[in-house]
This record gives structure tokens, C-alpha cells and sequence, in this order.
């Protein structure tokens, strides 16, 4: 009597895969399902810390009853907004900053574009003074508004003994004394303290445009202007709205040049909104922070131009 027996076969392909997934499978399929959350977390942790939270306590505060010593006495709806627009000082020291941003911008761009072009030229030199134009950008803004303020001194300072000696002023002169000597003065400096960047902007831009661009042009018969006005400068607009934006905030924000210098004074009259908010917590916390959150509002209109202006930009090349 013979007993058939029937060969036991290892379970195949398919019926390993049928298999339950164990612990490891468990955790795959949960880290698939958070997807990038795990890479960016940290990244919106820093955001929500430094960026959200000081918002939501600035707004906080401005609708706060807040004196000098920092006791809270209690919501203030929209008191210190009102109070701040009432401010008699308030419509010129928009005006400065609004003065203030386009005049430094505007030259910091033009010269930085000069610059830039100069820079991209082969000449003798040419690393040396690439390099000396790094000193104003690595200098403390502070210390640099410091400097030209005993430089512009009426008894010490370099500049009225300098003209002086040539005879050029019979009398030393007050430069910081009154508003109107002192703005184009604070210009100087802030335009001083933005040219290294936004001249480095400009020309690694200018290095990122092919040759081949300029031999065509040059083929075609264009005038020396004809390819700067139809080559240069478009391919150049990437890094001009960069450098545009990023000055714009930063000049809008500049605390340093006109602390350093003026203080703001003399009653305000060279203060921008950044100056005049630092200067209104002194007497009203609240209503510093609510300067504080109109500037923040502006910067947020510049940041939403700044993508419109880049969309445009984007679509205007496809």
C-alpha cells in the first residue's frame, strides 16, 4: 500500500505580499502620509516664533491701556490708533519717509547700476576696488552713522575744518543742527551703506548674461546703447527687482542712519515712522506699538508688489 504524498511549496510572491505588514510597514506608511510636514516643521516653528507671535503681540498691544512703566490697565479698542493719527507730527514724518525711500532707492540703484556695469569690465585694479567697496557693507551701520556725525560736528568734526582752511565757509557750520541740512546729510549715509549689496546684486546679474547675447546684437548692427537699453537691461531685471524690494523694505525699516546721527531731532523733523515709533515708546507704549503695525502694514503692501510685479515678470519671459 503506498501513501501519495504531496510536496509542501513555500509560499509564493503574491502570498508574501498578501502577508499582514508588520511594525515597520506601520510606521512607513504614517511617515508617507505626513508627507513634507516633518522637513518643514522646524521651519514653521521659527516662523510662528519670531514672526507671528511678536505680531500678535504687537496688535495686542496697541489695543492696550500701557504706560511708560509697562502696567497694563486694560483694553483700549482703537484709542491709540485714533491718538496716533491725531498726532500734529504724524503727516510730516510720513511724508520724510515716504521722501526718505524713494530719494535713497532711487540713487542707491542708479549708482549701484553704474557700479555694477564699471565692475563688470576688465581694467586694471579691477579686485582691489571690488573689495574697498565692501568696506561700507561690513562696517556696523551704527558705527558708520556714528563716524559722519563727528565728521558733520559744528566745533570738531573734520569737514568744517576742512573747509574752513580752504576757505570755502567763513564760519563753521551746523550740519545736524536743523532739518535742512541734516536730510540730504542722512541720504548720503543710507545711500553710503546700500551700494555694496545692491551693487553685487546688480553685478552677478550682469555675469549671467551669455556673451553669445552681445555677439548677436553686434551681428545685427546694434548701437552700444541700442543693446544696453534691448539686451542688457531686460535680461538685468531679475536681479534689479530683487535688489529694488529688498532695498525698499530695508530703507523703509532703517533705524540706524538717522538714530546715529539725529536721533530723529530736532522735534521730529527728521524722524521716518520706524525713528518716530522708537521714539513714541517713551511716552505711550501702545501707541508705539501702533506705529508698529502700520509699518508692518506697508512692509506687507511692498512684499505683495514685490510677487505681483515678480509674476508679471515671470509670465512677461515665458
Amino acid at each position: 500500500m503506498s501513501h501519495s504524498t504531496t510536496p509542501v511549496r513555500p509560499p509564493g510572491r503574491a502570498a508574501r505580499r498578501a502577508a499582514p505588514a508588520g511594525p515597520p510597514a506601520r510606521r512607513r506608511s504614517l511617515f508617507v502620509r505626513l508627507g513634507p510636514l516633518p522637513w518643514i516643521a522646524p521651519a514653521v516653528l521659527l516662523i510662528l516664533a519670531v514672526v507671528i507671535w511678536p505680531v500678535v503681540e504687537m496688535v495686542s498691544t496697541s489695543l492696550r491701556r500701557i504706560d511708560t512703566t509697562g502696567t497694563d490697565h486694560g483694553p483700549a479698542g482703537l484709542v491709540k490708533y485714533r491718538k496716533l493719527f491725531a498726532d500734529p507730527r504724524l503727516p510730516d514724518v510720513l511724508t520724510w519717509t515716504a521722501v526718505w525711500t524713494i530719494a535713497v532707492v532711487a540713487l542707491t540703484m542708479l549708482l549701484s547700476l553704474a557700479l555694477a556695469q564699471l565692475f563688470n569690465q576688465n581694467f586694471p585694479g579691477r579686485r582691489l576696488t571690488r573689495w574697498a567697496l565692501i568696506a561700507p557693507w561690513a562696517a556696523s551701520v551704527l558705527m558708520t552713522a556714528i563716524g559722519f556725525r563727528w565728521m558733520l560736528d559744528q566745533v570738531s568734526g573734520v569737514l568744517n575744518r576742512l573747509l574752513l582752511d580752504l576757505h570755502l565757509i567763513g564760519h563753521a557750520q551746523a550740519w545736524l543742527g536743523d532739518a535742512g541740512h541734516s536730510k540730504p546729510w542722512l541720504v548720503f549715509v543710507a545711500v553710503f551703506v546700500s551700494l555694496p549689496f545692491t551693487t553685487y546684486t546688480l553685478l552677478a546679474g550682469l555675469q549671467t548674461i551669455p556673451t553669445e547675447v552681445y555677439e548677436a546684437a553686434h551681428v545685427d548692427g546694434a548701437t552700444p546703447w541700442q543693446t544696453y537699453r534691448k539686451v542688457t537691461l531686460p535680461l538685468l531685471r531679475p536681479a534689479f527687482l530683487v535688489g529694488l524690494v529688498i532695498n525698499l523694505i530695508n530703507v523703509f525699516n532703517s533705524f540706524p542712519v538717522i538714530w546715529g546721527m539725529t536721533q530723529g531731532g530736532p522735534n521730529a523733523d527728521t524722524a521716518t515712522s520706524t525713528v518716530f515709533m522708537y521714539m513714541l515708546r517713551s511716552y505711550d507704549v501702545a501707541e508705539s506699538a501702533a506705529m508698529s503695525v502700520v509699518n508692518f502694514a506697508v512692509v506687507i503692501i511692498m512684499v505683495a508688489l514685490f510677487l505681483l510685479v515678480t509674476r508679471w515678470n515671470q509670465e512677461e519671459t515665458r
